[in-house]
C-alpha cells in the first residue's frame, strides 16, 4: 500500500472527524498525512468572474484554515497541507490522489448526522460515484473520540461477485495497520426472506466456513482472522447487533454495478451506513472481476 492518505478538509465539523480518522489511519500505517482543501476551479462560470483581489483572499483563508488543522495532528505523523483547484471538490481531491499516490481518500459526515453514524453529504456521494482510489467515511463526532491507531478490520463479504478482491484489498489494509481481521459474513442476511430459516442457518455457516478457508489461505504470518456470522431480520438490524470496537474500520467493496476501477455504493453498503458506528472503507472494483 501506498504510504500517504488524503483527507478532504473543509473548516467545519466535518472537516475536523476527517482529519481525526485519517490521523489515525495514518499512524497505523506509518503514512503520511496530505490536508487537501480544494477551491473552485480558476475557470469557473461567468457567475463568479475571475478577481485576482479576491481569489488571493480565499487561498489566504484556506492556507489559514489548513494551519489550524495542521496543528491537531500529532508531531509523529508526517504530514502537509495543500490548497488544489477543482470543478468540484471531490474531483480535487482524486486528482491530488492521483499526484500523491495516495492509498485512501478520507472524508467527513455531511451536516445534521447522528454523533457516531453516516449521513452522506455532497462531496462523499461523488466520490462514491467516481472515485478509483478508496474512500474513507468518517462518522460524526469522530473527533471526539479519544482514540489512536487502528485496533480492528471488519470485512463485511456476502455471496455476490467480488468478495474476493475485496478480502485481499482487507487483508492488505490489516497488514499495513498491524491489526486483526474480523471477517463478516452477510450471507444470512443475503438469502431471500422466504428461505426456511433452517436453511439460512446451514448456508450462513457453511459460507462462514468458506470465507475463513479462503482467507486463511492468503492471510500472511502474524496476520489473526476469525469469521461472524450476521444475524438479523435486515443488514441494518444484523449490523446494529454487532460488537464494533474503539478504532476499528469497517470494509466493503463497491457495487457490482460500478464501472472497474471504480466506486459505486451498493445496497448493501448503503444499508450499513445507517447502523455504523465505525469509519466505513469502500474499496473500487479491480478491473477484470465482476463485482
Amino acid at each position: 500500500m501506498s504510504a500517504r492518505i488524503v483527507v478532504g478538509y473543509t473548516a467545519t465539523d466535518a472537516g475536523a472527524d476527517a482529519v481525526a480518522v485519517g490521523t489515525r489511519l495514518a499512524a497505523a500505517m506509518h503514512a503520511a498525512l496530505d490536508l487537501v482543501l480544494v477551491l473552485p476551479a480558476e475557470d469557473r462560470s461567468v457567475i463568479t468572474p475571475p478577481d485576482a483581489g479576491y481569489d488571493r483572499y480565499l487561498v489566504t483563508q484556506a492556507e489559514a484554515w489548513l494551519a489550524e488543522a495542521s496543528a491537531s495532528i500529532p508531531g509523529d505523523v508526517g504530514h502537509a497541507a495543500h490548497v488544489r483547484f477543482g470543478d468540484s471538490f471531490a474531483e480535487g481531491l482524486i486528482a491530488a490522489a492521483h499526484e500523491l499516490s495516495a492509498s485512501h481518500i478520507v472524508v467527513g459526515a455531511a451536516n445534521g448526522g447522528l454523533r457516531g453514524r453516516h449521513r452522506l453529504g455532497t462531496v462523499a456521494s461523488e466520490l462514491l460515484h467516481s472515485s478509483d482510489v478508496p474512500v474513507v467515511l468518517a462518522p460524526e463526532g469522530s473527533r471526539h473520540l479519544e482514540v489512536t491507531g487502528v485496533s480492528r478490520i471488519t470485512a463485511a463479504i456476502g455471496t455476490r461477485p467480488g468478495a474476493s478482491a475485496l478480502l485481499e484489498e482487507s487483508v492488505a489494509l490489516a497488514v499495513a495497520t498491524g491489526t486483526g481481521l474480523r471477517l463478516l459474513s452477510l450471507v444470512s442476511v443475503d438469502l431471500p426472506a422466504t428461505v426456511d430459516t433452517g436453511v439460512i442457518r446451514i448456508a450462513g455457516a457453511a459460507h462462514a466456513d468458506d470465507v475463513l478457508g479462503k482467507a486463511l489461505e492468503v492471510l500472511p504470518d502474524g496476520v489473526e482472522a476469525d469469521v461472524v456470522v450476521a444475524r438479523g431480520d435486515s443488514i441494518e438490524d444484523a449490523v446494529a447487533h454487532l460488537a464494533w470496537q474503539p478504532g476499528e474500520l469497517a470494509v466493503v467493496g463497491s457495487s457490482r454495478l460500478a464501472q472497474p476501477r471504480r466506486l459505486f455504493l451498493g445496497s448493501t453498503a448503503a444499508k450499513m451506513l445507517h447502523e455504523l458506528p465505525v469509519p466505513m472503507v469502500v474499496v473500487p472494483r479491480t478491473r477484470g472481476q465482476e463485482g
